[in-house]
C-alpha cells in the first residue's frame, strides 16, 4: 500500500489492502504507543455499517489485547460518537473503522486521542511500529487485555446532542438520509425525541449499501423527497455521519460552504464568532469569502483536510470552520466534524433567524461559478512531475488572471486527481476543467 496513513487514517479495499492482518498489526502498534500493561488502559472501537467492520474490529481488538490493552467495543457509531466516547470516558485512545464516504468495499482505520485525530508523528511512530508488530515483545497471559461490548457510554453523546438542541428542532418536518450508515442508528430517533416530524430515508444498513447512491455525495433522492413531502429542510450524512450536505425548502442545496456561510454570518452579527474568524480550505467558494468580508469577518483559508482546519482554528483562536464537502467543526461544541450536530446548529440558526426560510438564508451566500473534476487517475501523486499537464495548468491559469483561479490536488482517500477552477464565466471554467480532466486522463494513468 506504499504509505500506509493518508489525510485520514489508512484506508483500503476491505480484505484486499486493508486486511485482517494490519488491523491486528494497527493494534498492537497503538498497544505498544500507550504501553498497554494490563493495568485497565483501554481502547475504545466503533464502526460503521460496512460487512468488513466485524472482521476488522476483531483484528483490532486481538492486538490490543495481545499488548495488555483493554478493548470497549461500541459497535456502529458514528465518528464524532467515537470521539466523544474516547475523550469524555476511560479511555486512552479510540480507533474508528469506517471509510466514510467511501463504496461499502472499502473501509479505514482511524485512530484517535485526546479528542482528535493523532498527529503526524504518532501515524509516523504507528507505521514504523506496524511494520515491526511481529517483534514488539507481547504480554503473558495474566497480562492480557480484556474485550468488552459496552454501548452505555453512547448515551453520553445523545445526551451531548440533546444539550446541544434544546427546543430547536421542535415542530420542524425534516428528512434524514442517514447513508446507510451509521446516522441510521442516532439521527431518526434523535430528531424525532427532540419532536420533529421525521422523514427517513437510506436508514436500512445492510452491510454493502453504504453510500450506495445515497448519503451526501448522493442526495439527489433527498431533494426530491422534500419538494414532495413539503418539509422544511433534509439533513444527508455521509457513511460515518461526519458530514452534513443541507437541502433548502425548495429542494436545492446547501453544502458545506452555505451551511458555514449561514452559521458564521449569524454568529458575526450576535458576536459569538470569537476573533470576527471562519476557518475554511482552499476548496471553499470565493463568494463565502467575499461574504464574510463584506459582514466584517475574516476567512482564514488551509489545505484540504479537516486536521489542517481544527489546527488553524486552535492557532487562530477561531470557533467554527470546515470543508465545502460538509464537514465542519463548532469548536465551542465537539473537536471533530459532526454531520448531526452541524444540523442541530444550523436548524438553530434558522430559528433564530426571525422567520427566513433555509433558501433565503443561504441566498446571503454569493457563490462564484466553480467546477470539480474527479479524474480517476493511477498516478496521482505524480501530478508535478508531468511537464505537460503542469504547463497546461499554468496556461489556464494565465489565462483566468484575476478572475478565477484553479486548485490541483491528489486526494488523499481516493486513486484520484481534484482539479478545481473557479471564476466569474461558467462556460470559461468548464471549458478549462474538461482539458485539464482530458489531459489527465492521458498523461497519469
Amino acid at each position: 500500500m506504499g504509505r500506509l496513513f493518508g489525510t485520514d487514517g489508512i484506508r483500503g479495499v476491505a480484505n484486499v489492502d486493508l486486511t485482517p492482518t494490519l488491523a491486528y498489526d494497527l493494534g498492537r502498534a497503538v498497544g505498544h504507543l500507550l504501553n498497554g500493561n494490563g493495568n485497565g488502559d483501554s481502547v475504545v472501537i466503533g464502526q460503521d455499517t460496512r460487512r468488513s467492520g466485524d472482521m476488522l474490529v476483531a483484528g483490532l481488538a486481538a492486538g490490543l489485547t495481545s499488548m495488555g490493552c483493554d478493548v470497549v467495543e461500541l459497535g456502529v457509531v458514528t465518528t464524532p460518537c467515537l470521539v466523544f466516547v474516547a475523550a469524555n470516558g476511560p479511555h486512552v485512545a479510540g480507533i474508528m473503522v469506517s471509510a466514510s464516504h467511501n463504496p461499502a468495499d472499502d473501509n479505514g482505520l482511524k485512530v484517535v486521542s485526546g479528542g482528535r485525530k493523532v498527529d503526524d508523528e504518532a501515524e509516523e511512530r504507528l507505521e514504523r511500529l506496524i511494520f515491526q508488530a511481529e517483534a514488539l515483545p507481547g504480554r503473558s497471559n495474566a497480562q492480557l487485555g480484556r474485550v468488552r461490548r459496552d454501548i452505555a457510554e453512547v448515551e453520553g453523546y445523545r445526551a451531548h446532542l440533546r444539550e446541544a438542541a434544546g427546543d430547536a428542532v421542535r415542530g420542524l418536518r425534516i428528512g434524514l438520509d442517514c447513508a446507510n450508515g451509521s446516522a441510521s442508528a442516532v439521527a431518526p430517533a434523535l430528531f424525532a425525541e427532540l419532536g420533529a416530524e421525521v422523514t427517513v430515508i437510506a436508514a436500512e444498513p445492510n452491510g454493502t449499501n453504504i453510500n450506495d447512491d445515497c448519503g451526501s455525495t448522493h442526495p439527489e433522492h433527498l431533494q426530491r423527497l422534500v419538494v414532495e413531502r413539503g418539509l422544511d429542510l433534509g439533513l444527508a450524512f455521509d457513511g460515518d455521519a461526519d458530514r452534513l450536505i443541507a437541502i433548502d425548502e425548495r429542494g436545492e442545496l446547501v453544502d458545506g460552504d452555505g451551511v458555514m456561510g449561514i452559521c458564521a454570518l449569524h454568529r458575526l452579527e450576535s458576536g459569538d464568532l470569537r476573533n470576527g474568524i471562519l476557518v475554511a480550505t482552499v476548496m471553499s467558494n470565493g463568494g463565502l469569502e467575499r461574504a464574510i468580508t463584506a459582514a466584517g469577518g475574516r476567512m482564514i483559508r488551509t489545505p484540504v483536510g479537516d486536521r489542517h482546519v481544527f489546527e488553524a482554528m486552535e492557532r487562530s483562536g477561531a470557533v467554527l470552520g470546515g470543508e465545502q464537502s460538509g464537514h465542519i467543526i463548532f469548536r465551542d461544541r465537539a473537536s471533530t466534524g459532526d454531520g448531526i450536530l452541524t444540523g442541530i446548529e444550523l436548524i438553530k440558526t434558522l430559528r433564530a433567524s426571525g422567520g427566513a426560510t433555509l433558501a433565503q438564508l443561504a441566498a446571503r451566500i454569493p457563490r462564484l461559478p466553480q467546477v470539480v473534476i474527479n479524474s480517476a487517475v493511477r498516478h496521482k501523486d505524480q501530478w508535478q512531475l508531468d511537464p505537460e499537464f503542469t504547463a497546461a495548468i499554468a496556461r489556464a491559469t494565465a489565462r483566468l488572471g484575476d478572475r478565477g483561479r484553479i486548485l490541483v490536488r491528489p486526494s488523499g482517500t481516493e486513486p484520484k486527481v481534484r482539479i478545481m477552477v473557479e471564476g466569474d464565466a461558467q462556460t470559461e471554467i468548464d471549458e478549462i476543467a474538461g482539458e485539464l480532466d482530458q489531459l489527465a486522463q492521458a498523461r497519469l494513468n
